[in-house]
């Protein structure tokens, strides 16, 4: 299965300590990774069917001073479809006049949902199906943008179709929250004050977040599996959608 990474945050927020957590899970996930994130209304998303361990496309995110208050990123492991740029998670679309970015991990079986001409797969994974679906259902439940809480209703009923058909854990985000949704595995934590330091579990790197933040910092991050060996996560629980609004989750 693939690795997800998610952080939603109330103010403009460093990535790469947690990006470089996941980038060290590629020597199992090695199949392409790829990493989206907004700036205001913009989004940057950048991409690579060659592992991130290899890949000068992560050298240059690593290198590169990503501060947003959205961010999803992927390191890909394949089941459907074939290692090829076309299906490197994240994928992109636009809705409403605004982007939505969209990563998945899991294995839906069967999922041939009939699709119009606004939102067509590019590749030939069931991701990017079950993403297109979504914006196309979406679409049609909403003549315009609606509010955050009218938008997680809608997702709500749309997750059990896609949830029946397999393995559906994704992060989804328009630049003003993040929704993410778990089958099996999906963990997340809020780091807010009173900051303190961390430790990756898989890399040798330590940050003190105290230096780093002020107090009225919040930031949530979202993983398939915990980054930090000295944090708290908590486990989604199967079929649980859960939205991040200015780095804290919102009420169900």
């Amino acid at each position: 299965m693939c690795q997800l990474l998610g952080m939603n945050a109330n103010t403009p927020t460093d990535v790469m300590f947690s990006f470089t957590g996941l980038a060290t899970r590629a020597d199992e996930h090695k199949d392409g990774f790829g990493i989206g994130f907004f700036e205001d209304k913009g989004v940057r998303v950048f991409i690579d069917h060659a592992s991130a361990r290899e890949s000068a496309i992560a050298h240059l995110v690593k290198t590169y001073p990503i501060h947003s208050g959205n961010v999803i990123a992927h390191i890909r492991k394949a089941t459907q479809g074939r290692v090829a740029l076309e299906n490197t998670h994240p994928f992109v679309r636009e809705l409403w006049g605004r982007y939505w970015v969209f990563a998945h991990n899991g294995d839906l079986k069967g999922f041939q949902p009939r699709l119009h001409a606004a939102f067509r797969p590019v590749g030939d994974t069931d991701s990017e199906r079950a993403f297109c679906w979504l914006m196309q259902e979406l679409a049609k439940a909403h003549a315009g943008v609606p509010q955050i809480a009218e938008l997680t209703c809608t997702l709500r009923e749309l997750m059990p179709e896609l949830h029946r058909h397999g393995t559906f854990n994704m992060l989804l985000s328009n630049g003003q929250a993040l929704w993410a949704h778990a089958s099996t595995h999906l963990h997340w934590l809020v780091r807010q004050h009173p900051f303190r330091a961390a430790s990756l579990k898989d890399e040798d790197v330590r940050v003190d977040f105290a230096s780093a933040t002020t107090p009225a910092d919040r930031v949530a991050v979202i993983a398939t599996e915990p980054l930090t060996a000295d944090e708290t996560w908590t486990a989604f629980q199967s079929g649980e959608l859960r939205v991040f609004v200015d780095g804290a989750p919102l009420a169900a």
